[in-house]
């Protein structure tokens, strides 16, 4: 029993590795005088001993115990505190008093834009439909004019039996041959069915999606057949609300770039990081104003990226052709306000 007693006392104070119990003098298990004492010693060897070999060991004992300032400074929390950083999800632009901070920092940060801030309303943000509608939905309406993917989208909901249809579930019950009389082409079918069956396995989920950061966000949604960058950062925007996202592919954003600071071309997806950086962290809301000075200024808006899904193959006049990708956001979304 007095053995037992002693390893309880000390292993709080000595872990395997450090502290062997052979190094130790066996008590007398009669004399608990002895025990008191013994631990005592233990304890004290932890912090000062007189041997060469132990002395060795509590120095390495303070350097894994030392102060809080110095364990801030090694390489392992320093990269946690980086990851935990980054995966803060900012506040959405619908949240309230969002919009109105996003143009301060805007007019405040560019000039030129202010005066594009002062010539329109304010952007409004509205939550329309959950992220697999809304996913669903940008798939539909991918490679067609409006007016055609609205007609598409609207036999797309009466299959599903109405908006609070679009489940995961029900899409994967529509057949190809389903789709395909809606105007559903086979291509985009299967990008249906892509996206529900990785929510059907768990890989995606609207909980997951809406706690994602914007990194691991477009990392996990790209995985999706024929959703691709442009695709992405509408869903962004315009579903998630998320403050700060680039669409560098939007034709419509890069003209806007164009005449906001007068360049003699259409700046390349590459450039516009460098050219919008002091948007930060509100470029959303700065793409909806370039949106805007296009619209005012004439210029169609549309995505740059044809190739995203593919190209549909549209029948006319008993030939085919293909229909390029000319897409609307301010048609297309109605939550661009």
């Amino acid at each position: 029993m007095g053995e037992q007693t002693l390893h309880s006392t000390q292993s709080p104070s000595a872990s395997p590795s450090s502290l062997s119990p052979k190094r130790l003098p066996a008590p007398d298990p009669s004399d608990s005088a002895t025990a008191s004492s013994l631990t005592t010693t233990t304890s004290y060897a932890l912090t000062t001993t007189t041997s060469s070999a132990a002395s060795a060991r509590p120095r390495k004992i303070r350097k894994i115990s030392s102060s809080d300032d110095a364990s801030k400074k090694t390489p392992s929390s320093s990269s946690s505190a980086g990851r935990l950083a980054f995966r803060v999800i900012p506040r959405p632009l619908s949240a309230d008093g969002e919009i109105a901070a996003a143009i301060r920092h805007l007019r405040a940060a560019d000039p030129h834009l202010g005066r594009v801030i002062d010539a329109h309303e304010p952007p409004t943000f509205q939550c329309l439909h959950p992220p697999f509608h809304a996913l669903a939905r940008s798939i539909l309406y991918q490679q067609l004019a409006f007016k055609a993917a609205a007609a598409v989208y609207a036999r797309f909901l009466s299959l599903c039996g109405g908006e609070a249809g679009v489940v995961p579930e029900a899409v994967l019950d529509l057949t190809p041959h389903q789709l395909r009389q809606i105007g559903v082409s086979a291509r985009k079918a299967s990008y249906l069915h892509d996206l529900a069956r990785k929510y059907h396995s768990g890989i995606l989920s609207d909980a997951a999606i809406v706690a994602m950061d914007d990194k691991s966000l477009f990392t996990m949604l790209t995985m999706v057949k024929g959703i691709g960058a442009w695709s992405v950062h509408m869903f962004m925007i315009f579903s998630l609300h998320r403050p700060d996202v680039l669409p560098v592919g939007d034709l419509g954003v890069r003209k806007g770039v164009q005449m906001l600071y007068g360049l003699e071309e259409v700046p390349r997806p590459s450039q516009m990081e460098q050219l919008c950086e002091r948007w930060r962290p509100f470029r959303s809301v700065g793409s909806w104003y370039m949106w805007r000075l296009g619209e005012v200024k004439g210029t169609p808006t549309m995505a740059s990226s044809s190739a995203e899904g593919g190209l549909d193959m549209t029948t006319v006049g008993g030939g085919t052709m293909q229909q390029p990708q000319i897409i609307d956001p301010i048609q297309m979304l109605p939550s661009l306000g």
